[in-house]
């Protein structure tokens, strides 16, 4: 018999897309160079040296996933294979400890447990976020990997990241200042790219855009992607276009459209992308966990204003796109791709 369990007493409908301490976290520990079976930890802080790795050297990698109840009561992890293998690429790449597969899957659905009362209910907009979270805890002064390491994943209730529906923002394209260079961690998520692309948001801001979009550091003649999002484009004639670097973050979200916008009948490109080829887009967007896809109205280059859609406009395929992955987050089509992780929560 299904257990039936009294949700938190919160303002689904209001959420905002932010932190609240929940009722758990879940927390690895890799000492003597094991991991250990983890624990279920309700205090949200946690206490490491003042000489940790992940403090100094940057050795600190995370995720971001959505859990969702459904239409019939079943709770469904979007994707969580996929970040777990994200987590351990970025991992590796700083030369960290990383958790195996299958301890990615079970503090996943550890945390989801814990914190059932904390699932928003259906019909809400709202969403379970996961942050898995890595760091080096070792204390040294010397630069050299941590010997030890923590593995947290923490949950929180957010609301839609847009409030009342899309709403379309206007990018500069970055002439200046590199997010990520050539053969480095630009495909790694770790927080130093994100810190790194606060000086080009802050600059694009100024110009009165929301965001930067940068171009490769090395030509400075390819689209490569936002501070935090990955970037496509809708030609007039009917492709979703995509930019392909070493430097761009794989985004999950990314690789489920363009396997969506094949399933609609639209001719998918993922290659290196001339700058001067967005003036011939019809509709582009930004894409992550967060937002599922942000439309972008106007792109601003060397001064002048590439005009996509009207400021309160959403292009035809990008709401048909968006439309389509949050139905299968959700549940409510059939997911004909296996993309849904089912947690029993009972």
């Amino acid at each position: 018999m299904r257990e039936i369990v009294e949700k938190v007493n919160l303002d689904w409908n209001q959420l905002p897309f932010d932190y609240m301490k929940t009722d758990g976290n879940v927390q690895y520990a890799y000492r003597d160079g094991k991991w250990d079976e983890g624990k279920v930890v309700e205090e949200d802080k946690i206490s490491i040296s003042i000489a940790s790795t992940c403090l100094h050297y940057g050795q600190e990698v995370f995720e971001g996933l959505k859990v969702f109840e459904a239409r019939d009561g079943r709770v469904l992890a979007f994707r969580p294979d996929e970040n777990g293998k994200r987590l351990e690429h970025s991992g590796k790449k700083l030369f960290m400890a990383t958790p195996t597969a299958d301890m990615f899957m079970e503090a996943v659905e550890r945390v989801v447990k814990v914190n059932r009362r904390f699932i928003p209910p259906y019909g809400t907009g709202a969403a379970l976020y996961l942050r898995p979270l890595l760091i080096g805890v070792t204390g040294t002064v010397g630069i050299k990997p941590s010997k030890e390491y923590d593995f947290i994943v923490l949950a929180t209730p957010v609301g839609p990241y847009f409030k009342g529906g899309m709403k379309p923002i206007r990018l500069l394209v970055e002439e200046v200042i590199d997010r990520a260079a050539p053969d480095g961690v630009g495909d790694v998520k770790t927080g130093g790219n994100y810190a790194a692309g606060l000086r080009g948001m802050a600059k694009a801001r100024e110009a009165g855009f929301a965001e930067a979009l940068y171009l490769d550091a090395k030509e400075k003649k390819f689209v490569t992607e936002t501070g935090a999002s990955n970037f496509f484009g809708i030609t007039k004639d009917g492709k979703y276009v995509t930019p392909k670097c070493d430097t761009i973050l794989r985004s999950i979200t990314n690789m489920s459209l363009m396997q969506i916008a094949k399933d609609l009948g639209l001719q998918v490109e993922h290659r290196p992308v001339p700058v001067e080829e967005l003036a011939s887009f019809a509709e582009a967007g930004a894409v992550g966990t967060a937002a599922v896809i942000t439309p972008v109205c106007v792109l601003g280059y060397k001064g002048k204003e590439i005009r996509l859609t009207r400021d309160d406009e959403i292009g035809p395929w990008t709401q048909k796109l968006y439309d389509r992955l949050v139905e299968i987050q959700r549940g409510d089509v059939e997911d004909t791709h296996g993309w849904t992780h089912e947690i029993a929560v009972d």
